[in-house]
């Protein structure tokens, strides 16, 4: 017998193993606006907070007016910047074999769940992702991490995804544990 030659039975085949890898598909181009849209509330809640808090104390003061103009300064950079990197990282996939999903702006994830693991696919829409025309897809597995969420995907797309999913996974025998 020489190196590398193989004296017992061939391996058994099983199924393809499954490589966390970056997913192929963006969000919605929509998902952007709708991230600035809720960020700038957000935003605009606490400048409301400041200038209310501003005129009830009476009295112009330099840490008041500091207060105001750094929370501009940050609302703005915070939505211009944030949606566009969230759109850059956020992306999704679903093969016949597993459910790809990249998350995050200052903190990221990769996540992939198999079609096998897969228990329960949900969709849902709140409602200012209704009036961008935005839903979510909730992917509930055995995994201890928890489900895989997609966020920001057009409602064509996610009545698409959801029964690809649902058929592949009654095709699939696998345990869902």
């Amino acid at each position: 017998m020489t190196i590398g030659e193989n004296s017992g039975p061939p391996a058994p085949s099983g199924p393809p193993e499954l490589e966390l890898r970056p997913p192929r598909h963006r969000v919605a181009p929509g998902a952007r606006l709708y991230w600035a849209a809720r960020a700038g509330a957000g935003w605009l809640l606490l400048l409301a907070v400041q200038i209310g808090w501003w005129i009830l104390a009476g009295g112009v003061t330099g840490w008041r007016v500091a207060g105001v103009v750094a929370t501009v300064v940050l609302g703005a950079a915070h939505v211009t910047v944030m949606p566009r990197w969230r759109y850059h990282v956020h992306r999704w996939e679903a093969t016949g074999e597993a459910v790809y999903t990249q998350s995050g702006w200052f903190d990221q994830e990769r996540r992939i769940a198999p079609v096998s693991r897969i228990q329960t696919v949900d969709s849902e829409r709140g409602p200012l992702e209704q009036l961008f025309g935005l839903s979510n897809v909730t992917v509930t597995t055995a995994s201890a991490a928890g489900p895989l969420k997609i966020h920001g995907l057009d409602r064509d797309t996610v009545e698409r995804l959801v029964d690809e999913l649902t058929r592949t996974t009654q095709a699939n025998q696998g345990d869902a544990t």
